[in-house]
């Protein structure tokens, strides 16, 4: 109720506006007529014009400017189209000034970034520096053959707890080879799935073979030692004198692993970081091969695929 009422009064005032305006302009308009009018019949000299001009402007002067009755809505209307010009020129300075605050934000935090980095880098040289002093000030009293000695012996001691950990880490390696890997390592070989496929594989089975859809085939009464002897004979070669190990598909395939394996570790150590003499050149592209390069392990010459070595993670992350 009170909103329509508010309404009528709105619009009432609007069209009291409205008319007291063009009310004003028709008085001036007449008045503007008549004096032309009135100057068309009479001539008047240069200075009775001089004189109406100044009369004319001294009325001006004098008179009390024209002001809108108080309860007209025109001073709200003017304020009115003076914000909305304001709101409009402010908005099209904004848009113009988005790209330069775009900037100037990246290369803030382009700046702060920069200061992590010193404050960080600041850090660890100080780190460094409070370590230099105290080993400078513990070994200020130590003859130069005595420290000699101590680094000797550390030195020792590093190799031996290297080599003793590489000892037990070969035996592991040559456990998980001998109970998991090597048979189906063997079955990749004799035309089966790939390693990993086929998890469950018994040794036994392997005598029988793969068919061409890579399945097991069932085993066959009386069948020929010699030709599967042949057959290992073929793929991973005849056994050494000194191998204990039976000569069957899975522990052929064992021994190639292991055999390989110590190969390339042995050709890394004396390659000394060079990589282009760390390679080890292969006698065929077996199942072994193909898995360390699968496994991220090893991986083949960019030219030469009978050719693979060891991937130097130690050496890459000292890098």
């Amino acid at each position: 109720m009170d909103d329509g009422a508010d309404e009528q009064a709105y619009g009432a005032n609007l069209d009291y506006t409205l008319k007291e305006l063009q009310r004003k302009v028709k008085e001036h308009e007449d008045e503007l007529q008549r004096l032309r009018g009135k100057g068309d019949s009479v001539l008047q000299s240069p200075a009775a014009q001089a004189k109406v001009v100044k009369t004319a402007l001294e009325d001006v002067t004098n008179e009390e400017p024209f002001l809108p009755f108080p309860s007209s809505i025109l001073p709200a209307l003017l304020a009115l189209r003076r914000t909305h010009e304001t709101i409009r020129e402010s908005q099209a300075y904004l848009a113009s000034q988005a790209s330069v605050v775009d900037c100037e934000k990246r290369r803030l935090e382009s700046d702060q970034a920069s200061l992590r980095d010193q404050k960080l880098l600041t850090e660890a040289l100080s780190s460094r520096i409070e370590t230099l002093k105290e080993e400078l000030a513990s070994n200020a009293d130590v003859r130069p053959d005595d420290e000699s000695r101590r680094r000797r012996e550390e030195l020792q001691k590093k190799r031996s707890d290297y080599d003793r950990e590489s000892k037990k880490l070969f035996r592991a390696l040559n456990d998980f080879i001998d109970q998991h890997l090597a048979a189906m390592l063997a079955a990749e070989e004799l035309g089966g799935p790939v390693v990993g496929d086929l998890m469950d594989i018994d040794g036994g089975d392997l005598a029988a073979g793969f068919n061409a859809q890579g399945k097991l085939r069932k085993p066959k009464d009386g069948a020929s030692v010699d030709k599967r002897q042949r057959r290992i004979d073929e793929i991973w070669g005849t056994a050494g004198d000194g191998d204990d190990q039976g000569n069957d598909e899975v522990s052929a395939a064992g021994r190639e692993m292991k055999q390989l394996t110590q190969a390339l570790v042995e050709q890394l150590q004396e390659a000394k970081g060079d990589n282009a003499a760390s390679y080890v050149t292969l006698t065929r592209e077996s199942a072994a091969a193909r898995f360390l390069v699968r496994s991220k392990v090893a991986h083949f010459h960019p030219k030469d695929a009978m050719r693979l070595r060891l991937i130097d993670f130690g050496r890459e992350l000292e890098a």
